[in-house]
């Protein structure tokens, strides 16, 4: 099997800021559907709410987990726990333990920012309600904050994410420091960072992921059309 293509749908992306940015669950469902057939099977989402607000609350969660299920049942789907969204670390880890109960609209999996404030109650309240980690390194600092840790359960990756205007050499740093760790890797880029570390990536053998929550641009510098097309572009 080789490297793993993961598609982030739309991440932290405000509405309307690009017009095939999905955020509805029935949007963000066309979208994996199209990237499914160009053989993607794993998915990061950031569910909202009606107003397009990004929630960790059960309900929305499971609505947008559900509807894109629905639409890709053989993927693995995943959503975020970013503070930003909720930024009371306790409240944040009691909304993540609710998951356990949301039956065909619990996540496969959710990222945690290791640079976050109460990212290891969180990873904590992820293995709680039966939903896999996936640790997001940022920088160096957190590197090293992971491995004076170690791994928590539940872990099923670590993202060595390539924060933008930094390049493949800080991918390298950060990929030599969570070597030690045994995880498995997924590393990707933003904004200008985005299509050189996904070669970089794709170079090593490593998982990775695009889509428009990484990069608005296609590979040639012009606006992106939608999640289908970044995907075509990183397959070819």
């Amino acid at each position: 099997m080789g490297p793993v293509l993961q598609a982030c749908l739309n991440g932290a992306r405000t509405p309307g800021s690009h017009p095939n940015l999905p955020t509805t669950p029935d949007q963000l469902a066309a979208a994996a559907a199209d990237c499914a057939e160009l053989g993607v099977s794993s998915f990061h989402l950031h569910p909202r709410d009606v107003l397009g607000r990004e929630v960790l609350a059960g309900p929305e969660v499971a609505t947008s987990v559900s509807v894109v299920r629905a639409a890709v049942p053989r993927a693995e789907i995943g959503v975020t726990t970013g503070a930003w969204v909720v930024p009371d670390p306790v409240r944040r880890a009691e909304l993540v333990r609710g998951w356990s109960g949301l039956a065909a609209g619990r996540p496969d999996f959710a990222s945690v920012n290791v640079h976050e404030d109460g990212w290891l109650a969180t990873a904590a309240a992820l293995r709680d309600a039966g939903v896999g980690v996936e640790l997001g390194v940022f920088h160096e600092r957190a590197a090293r904050a992971l491995l004076d840790h170690g791994l928590p359960d539940g872990t099923v990756r670590v993202l060595a994410e390539v924060q933008p205007g930094e390049g493949t050499a800080h991918a390298d740093r950060l990929l030599e420091l969570l070597a030690g760790l045994g995880a498995p890797i997924l590393l990707h880029g933003e904004d200008d960072s985005a299509w050189p570390v996904l070669d970089h990536a794709l170079a090593l053998g490593l998982d990775t992921r695009i889509g428009l929550e990484d990069t608005l641009l296609d590979r040639d510098g012009a606006p992106a059309v939608d999640n289908a097309r970044l995907v075509a572009q990183a397959r070819r």
